[in-house]
């Protein structure tokens, strides 16, 4: 099932619903836990999708692709290296990616992203597909020259419109092995298989559940592969994973 968040244009509250063809039906109740689907109705022309989750929290794993940590001068770690991004970052496909004036080199990052669905804490990597609703993409922005001078990667990593997930959260989606590609303006900069991470899925949420207590909604970006390069204003720049979907994000100066 292919889980989305919407709005209709009507002024309420924004709604879950599911994707059957190009239609969406509502989804009642809670998508994290009892819920009943709705018939597919509704033309998907006629809705706005959002980022199709509200969490929490969002963790990241850096360094998490051999390639990537070598392309920036850097170890792998040998444990995973996590941080953390703010809700406030958070935009949907076809939002537009605000350059700061902070910073002269903002880049992306493509990244296949865990929703998780259970809420856990100390879960073994065992059980950690019980703790996972779905899969979806994404862009973890990064002012790149922000991250290099200071201590912490707060800044450099949250900036408004810098989360970038969606457009739908894939509950049958298999992570395994799919090629993930980025390209601005049409031109590939990233392309690499999930199969290439350090550390998989089961072990990156048995790590995370160890130091935090993780909630329906939350994310997990995994990380991403070498090939991240520079935005720049007017670009636009499309992240997609093999069988599960894309991001298309303009690039705007804020």
């Amino acid at each position: 099932m292919r889980v989305v968040r919407y709005e209709t244009g009507d002024g309420k509250k924004p709604k879950y619903g599911w994707l059957l063809d190009d239609k969406v039906g509502e989804i009642g109740g809670n998508v994290f836990g009892r819920y009943r689907r709705k018939e597919a109705e509704t033309p998907l022309a006629e809705v706005r999708l959002l980022a199709p989750s509200e969490p929490s929290k969002i963790i990241c794993v850096g360094r998490n692709y051999i390639e990537h940590a070598k392309e920036l001068g850097n170890e792998v770690p040998k444990v995973p290296l996590i941080f953390l991004k703010p809700p406030s970052a958070i935009i949907a496909s076809g939002d537009a990616i605000l350059l700061p004036s902070q910073s002269a080199q903002v880049e992306h990052e493509g990244e296949l992203v865990v929703v998780i669905g259970k809420r856990g804490r100390h879960i073994t990597a065992e059980n950690a597909r019980k703790h996972i609703l779905g899969y979806t993409v994404g862009n973890d922005v990064t002012a790149r020259d922000l991250q290099r001078i200071d201590d912490q990667w707060t800044r450099a990593k949250g900036f408004d419109t810098f989360c970038i997930f969606g457009p739908w959260i894939d509950t049958e989606f298999d992570p395994a092995d799919a090629v993930l590609t980025v390209r601005v303006n049409g031109q590939m900069r990233q392309m690499a298989s999930t199969r290439d991470m350090v550390f998989n899925v089961p072990t990156l949420i048995a790590y995370v559940s160890s130091v935090m207590t993780l909630e329906p909604g939350d994310l997990l970006f995994t990380g991403t592969p070498s090939g991240v390069g520079e935005l720049k204003n007017g670009d636009e720049v499309t992240v997609e994973i093999e069988g599960l979907g894309e991001l298309k994000n303009p690039v705007r100066k804020e």
